[in-house]
């Protein structure tokens, strides 16, 4: 099964490098520019997992990660920072506030594709009872 990638990225550059990455590691990307783009999309095709930008127009990662894990639809859904916010105690802190993990940014394109596949876990697209696909 080919699993998908709920991509929330802003930044036109980053969110097609990302996109281009994991198409072409056989991955299916839905992406959002905005953090009500994306809860609009989790809840309607529930990914099997979500990379998730913190510094986003209007509501922020951190507000976004709240509202999906208060959620029963998109609560269960592994959500990853991808972020540039790379200074020391960040990644501590995107864990601590319920991030499965922590990708900074500048992406390492050469890595990417690979630690989202480790991040799937065996399988690599664990689709949720009720979601598309199941």
């Amino acid at each position: 099964m080919i699993p998908t990638i709920l991509v929330v990225e802003d930044n036109l550059m980053n969110l097609e490098l990302v996109r281009d990455v994991l198409t072409s590691a056989d991955m299916k990307v839905v992406e959002a520019r905005t953090a009500q783009e994306g809860l609009t999309a989790a809840v309607e095709i529930r990914p099997d997992l979500i990379l998730l930008d913190i510094r986003l127009p209007g509501m922020d990662g951190y507000a976004m990660l709240e509202r999906l894990k208060a959620n029963s639809a998109t609560g269960t859904i592994p959500v990853v920072a991808l972020t540039a916010q790379a200074m020391v105690g960040d990644r501590e802190q995107a864990l601590a506030a319920g991030f499965s993990e922590y990708i900074p940014k500048p992406i390492d394109t050469r890595t990417l594709a690979a630690q989202v596949r480790a991040l799937l876990g065996p399988g690599g697209g664990r689709r949720r009872a009720g979601g598309k696909g199941s």
